[in-house]
């Protein structure tokens, strides 16, 4: 996650791992139910599973969280800001998710200045499968296995998942569905016992009803519309670890494309959009003498941007990095220097630095500071709207933290005071009734630097375990987040869709806690608090604040080829049907049950 191959303890930089215990353990196909139990993090999401869902944290843009599945980059070149929609990834296939809070572009480049999520897809052994139905007609299926030998090992894993959904405007009564096709394999031959040779790859397919702003109100309502979304990525290398020295270099590529249409107006699509990345990189660490060790890296990319109305656009960037750290008993800590060079606008130079020492057993004293920056996206620089004069946004954060143990084990805490700086932010501005100057053939607007924002907080973690039976998590961030672009008509105010206060909490009661684990349930509730917000950057449309508690159970009815379970699983999501939004205009989903069944072996 930190972008080496290192501990969560030997890091000062925050770091949340989510293993796939916990993420079957939560239930479901809604990956933003289990991103809310890291601190930091808030959604904001246009309806249900499967609209668009953008994640924020610490208050920054759901744009600039840097993305990447099974390493490859797979933030969409053709969105406006070059983001990620979480609403096009599922959690049946995903086997851990690491996320980093805070900038740090000085190992991972640009688009890092919120943080960075990196998802690991599952490769475990034998075969795994679950399926549930339940409201809304949604059914989800998952299955995963693999082959392996002494000198190779290949795993597949797929999932579908389909529901009539409800109405994506609140307003509205005609229910926008969801159906997704998705495939990941992870394979790799072992050359010999220091030197692998592997391969990576994800597709998946969807499609997703909506609903827009029609003639003549044009106001969010029911409407025909409905888009399909096709996504594949891919990675293959050379991994070499003789002890002293780690070394890997690959190729990764990513692609999005999008058509949206409208029944209304024909059968062609109204829109079309086509994002795709290459990129080559090389990283390693070298331990020189004892405690000491370097660092380095080094990578190109190349991404393009296709539109029904844009012709192909395409911009490349390079860049490396080297950081030096010492790893000496209690003490931890690293510092490194970045530089990359954008065909655009020329050079940014990125630093970091962070520092880990355990002041006594099990409790550490963490430290980081970071820089980051966002390349503009392909969107904002050669659309219609484009300005290709652009400079990249920037960011320095850091915090300061105190950490008992990290979530897996039975009980921890900890503590992050966090403040991070952004300038140069890209906004869009409108030209209407100017007339030269940066609107000069622009009538209808474009992008420019003209923003600077901070956001400020604090987030608390804890575990607990009550008896060997009875176990609880909860999760608290007060997040401050501030307009404070100099002569604006919005400075001062807070930023769109960013509440101050979030806080989550789950009480899981097991009664086979050291027993065998037949016929004996496991209960377990969750509950979401998110204070209130605004939806727009003037502060004039609020969004209400609101509690929402899930309750799931799960059973193990049978014994499966040895120890392997036949586990019975169920959950009332949104148990007293909590009418609220995250997004103005679109609706959550309310009361739900589910039931399904998992097995392994």
């Amino acid at each position: 996650m930190t972008g080496t191959p290192i501990e969560t303890e030997d890091t000062g930089q925050p770091v949340t791992i989510i293993t796939r215990e916990e993420i079957e353990q939560v239930q479901g196909p809604d990956l933003a139910r289990i991103l809310r139990r890291a601190p930091g993090v808030t959604i904001s999401r246009n309806g249900g599973v499967g609209g668009f869902t953008g994640v924020r944290v610490r208050g920054a843009e759901a744009e600039q969280l840097l993305v990447l599945i099974d390493g490859v980059r797979v933030n969409d070149p053709s969105s406006p800001a070059g983001g990620f929609d979480f609403g096009n990834l599922l959690p049946g296939n995903i086997d851990q998710i690491d996320l980093l809070r805070g900038s740090n572009s000085t190992v991972w480049g640009s688009d890092a200045i919120g943080g960075v999520l990196a998802v690991k897809t599952r490769s475990e052994s034998g075969i795994e499968g679950s399926a549930e139905y339940g409201a809304r007609d949604s059914f989800n299926a998952n299955l995963a296995g693999s082959i392996e030998g002494e000198d190779a090992f290949l795993s597949l894993a797929g999932g579908y998942y389909t529901s009539d959904g409800f109405s994506a405007a609140a307003s509205g009564t005609e229910p926008d569905g969801f159906e997704q096709f998705a495939l990941t394999a992870r394979g790799r031959v072992f050359l010999s016992a220091t030197t692998e040779v592997f391969a990576r790859g994800r597709y998946a397919e969807g499609e997703l009803e909506i609903d827009g702003f029609p003639f003549p109100t044009f106001t969010l309502s029911d409407t025909p519309e409905f888009q399909e979304t096709t996504q594949y990525s891919g990675a293959f290398g050379l991994l070499h670890d003789n002890g002293p020295l780690y070394l890997q270099a690959a190729y990764s590529f990513a692609e999005t494309e999008r058509a949206n249409f409208d029944p209304t107006f024909g059968t062609a699509p109204g829109f079309t959009s086509d994002g795709h990345s290459d990129r080559i990189d090389v990283k390693g660490e070298y331990r020189l003498i004892g405690p000491l060790l370097v660092n380095f890296g080094a990578d190109a990319e190349w991404t393009s941007l296709e539109t029904n109305f844009t012709p192909r656009q395409d911009v490349r960037i390079l860049g490396g990095y080297v950081q030096a750290g010492i790893e000496f008993g209690g003490l931890s800590g690293h510092i490194g220097l970045r530089q990359d060079d954008h065909q655009r606008f020329g050079g940014a130079t990125s630093f970091g630095a962070d520092v880990s020492y355990e002041v006594a057993p099990d409790v550490r004293v963490k430290a980081s500071v970071g820089e980051g920056f966002k390349a503009p996206s392909l969107f904002q620089l050669f659309s219609d709207f484009g300005n290709e004069l652009l400079r990249p946004e920037t960011s320095t954060s850091f915090d300061l933290g105190l950490a008992f143990r990290d979530r897996s084990a039975p009980a921890y805490a900890g503590i992050t005071l966090f403040r991070r700086d952004s300038e140069d932010l890209i906004q869009f501005v409108s030209c209407f009734g100017v007339v030269g100057g940066i609107c000069t053939g622009r009538p209808f607007g474009t992008y420019d630097n003209v923003a600077r924002a901070r956001a400020q907080g604090v987030e608390m973690e804890a575990g607990f375990t009550i008896s060997d039976a009875l176990r609880g998590r909860a999760t608290y961030s007060f997040i401050d987040t501030e307009d404070r672009s100099a002569g604006a008509l919005t400075q001062g105010n807070r930023l769109a869709r960013r509440p101050r206060n979030a806080a989550s909490a789950s009480l899981d009661w097991d009664s086979a806690r050291g027993l065998e684990s037949l016929l004996r349930p496991k209960i377990g509730a969750d509950l979401r608090y998110v204070s209130g917000a605004f939806d727009d950057a003037f502060n004039t449309v609020p969004l209400e604040s609101y509690v929402v508690v899930d309750l799931r159970a799960e059973l193990s009815v049978a014994q499966l080829n040895g120890d392997h379970p036949l586990v019975l699983f169920a959950r009332v999501e949104n148990v007293f049907a909590e009418d609220y939004q995250t997004a103005a205009g679109y609706a959550q989903a309310g009361r739900g049950v589910f039931a399904g069944a998992r097995f392994s072996f």
